[in-house]
């Protein structure tokens, strides 16, 4: 199963709900990514752009989309952003079918 990296910033709504109310949100999020034919790989908070990076498995591209959809209608975040993880095994089949694509960019004769 693919592996995908949703980073997330809350609205200043949910800070001050979790500001008045702290909870830990690990079983919500790894209740969403099961609903989803998922699994949570973990759920990490930090400094920066973003407020947090869940790092879960999930069937498909088109599953992830629909649930950073899903999730972005809530209004609970400010900003996602998905990104799909890819294995060393999988960046080395990459390259090795990249190494073999013809391809010559502007200005370059083939």
């Amino acid at each position: 199963m693919p592996h995908y990296m949703i980073q997330f910033a809350y609205t200043s709504e949910a800070l001050n709900s979790l500001v008045r109310k702290p909870e830990d949100r690990t079983a919500a999020v790894e209740a969403l990514a099961k609903a989803v034919g998922g699994r949570l790989l973990g759920l990490y908070y930090h400094f920066g752009e973003y407020d947090g990076t869940v790092i879960a498995d999930l069937p498909d591209d088109i599953t992830a989309h629909a649930l950073a959809v899903a999730v972005g209608a809530s209004g609970g975040l400010r900003s996602s952003k998905t990104t799909r993880l890819f294995s060393p095994k999988d960046v080395v089949e990459a390259f090795a079918k990249a190494g073999k694509i013809p391809y010559s960019p502007p200005g370059k004769k083939p």
